[in-house]
């Protein structure tokens, strides 16, 4: 791997609304990864929404112009990386079929959907990083798949290999690891009694594992997880997979 001032490209880091607002320590800790990987990072302060809550919502207009935002914003750098599934799929996937229609943007949008990663592949994948080191001694851990990156973007094995390299913590498997937390976006809005029983229902999974904390790479998922977990009064700790691996590659993380 080269040393940190051996970057071999730049990656333009989308930070997502929910890293941004709610805990900044998250996008801290994967631009430090990045970096530890090798590669020069830059969080455009033009950067907006991926547009998802419209686009799930119906509204393809507000989609639309999300989406222009973020292919202009974006599409001058060799790679884009998001620590989240959901978003990095709205680039890769839906921003190509909401320009579809419009000569001037589709190929653009189409240039950027094939640059774009969520973290954990990008490192594992991409940048070919593994930790240099097992995080602290944390306990045991066991691991979310968020429903936007394990079906849209095959992430599965990635963050399981990361966590693997570093040695430590335990990681214990829950049954259905893959089985939605009942977040979805706006659907928690909306259907909110059945939202929480999806929670509950992953909840009891994750405290049948014994583990001290649930580990996933979207943050939506895991707020809606931790929320719940506060609620039921659990012991159960919540982390983001770039927390963690941060932790342990010798890169302290940022205050919120």
């Amino acid at each position: 791997m080269p040393s940190d001032t051996e970057t071999r490209a730049t990656v333009g880091f989308f930070a997502t609304c929910l890293v941004d607002l709610f805990r900044p320590s998250v996008g801290f800790a994967a631009a430090r990864l990045i970096e530890r990987a090798g590669y020069r990072v830059v969080v455009p302060r033009a950067q907006s929404c991926c547009g998802q809550p419209g686009y799930n919502s119906g509204d393809r207009d507000a989609a639309r112009r999300a989406a222009r935002r973020a292919v202009a914003v974006f599409e001058g750098f060799e790679h884009v990386v998001a620590p989240s599934g959901s978003c990095a799929a709205m680039f890769v996937h839906h921003f190509p079929d909401l320009l579809s229609d419009d000569a001037g943007w589709e190929g653009r949008a189409r240039a950027l959907a094939g640059k774009t990663c969520e973290l954990v592949d990008f490192l594992a994948r991409v940048a070919g990083w593994r930790p240099e080191a097992a995080p602290p001694a944390a306990g045991s851990i066991t691991y979310h798949d968020s429903c936007a990156g394990l079906r849209e973007l095959g992430i599965r094995e990635q963050p399981r290999a990361l966590i693997a390299a570093a040695g430590a913590p335990e990681l214990r498997e829950m049954e259905g690891p893959d089985i939605c937390c009942g977040f979805g976006g706006t659907f928690c809005v909306k259907y909110p009694a059945i939202s929480e029983a999806m929670a509950d229902k992953k909840i009891d999974a994750i405290e049948a594992t014994g583990a001290d904390t649930v580990v996933g790479g979207d943050l939506g998922c895991l707020l809606h997880i931790e929320g719940r977990l506060s609620r039921r009064g659990s012991a159960v700790g919540t982390s983001h997979v770039a927390e963690l691996l941060a932790a342990g590659s010798g890169d302290g993380m940022g205050g919120d």
